[in-house]
């Protein structure tokens, strides 16, 4: 970010659209929320569409910090999840993204940020899983998994007890595919 007044309207709105879409993203509201005027939002943005251009870039950026974080990750519990804890906000983000992904930018950004965490949460995934299955299997799985994630996914129910029965699930469903 360029100022530390314009990380603050990202950071606030990157949170209200993570929470409520793109539809609770209004100039008002936001500026009454970061304590700035409206006028404070259009000198560092503008335009609402510019802002949302932003936001999607600090999910990239977001993205990118979270693989690191799971490329040293050496398991699932409590390691990952704790990670996926402390990125709740880029979570629901990406979910709100899924839910919108006919917008082009939207649809872009989401197979970007998937992409990212991703192919280091699938090293993580499959140490952890301690199973041999082909390259097209995890695939397979992750891909299912993925969605199934983003469609059960709320701000209330990531915790770390329903994302240690989710990976069990997740374990369990897999390894049947192998027995």
């Amino acid at each position: 970010m360029t100022t530390d007044n314009k990380e603050i309207w990202i950071r606030k709105g990157y949170e209200i659209f993570a929470i409520s879409g793109q539809s609770g993203l209004k100039i008002e509201p936001l500026a009454k929320t970061v304590g700035k005027s409206k006028s404070s939002f259009y000198h560092h943005f503008a335009d609402l569409e510019l802002f949302v251009d932003l936001l999607l870039d600090y999910h990239i950026e977001q993205s990118y910090t979270i693989a690191d974080k799971e490329k040293r990750a050496r398991n699932i519990n409590p390691e990952l999840i704790n990670i996926l804890i402390e990125h709740k906000i880029d979570l629901l983000f990406n979910r709100q993204l899924r839910i919108n992904q006919n917008i082009k930018n939207f649809s872009n950004t989401l197979h970007q940020s998937n992409k990212i965490i991703g192919d280091a949460f699938i090293n993580v995934w499959v140490k952890d899983l301690g199973i041999k299955i082909s390259q097209k299997q995890i695939e397979g799985v992750y891909a299912l998994a993925l969605e199934n994630f983003y469609l059960q996914i709320n701000p209330d129910n990531i915790t770390h007890k329903w994302l240690a029965e989710y990976f069990v699930n997740l374990k369990d469903i897999t390894t049947g595919f192998v027995s």
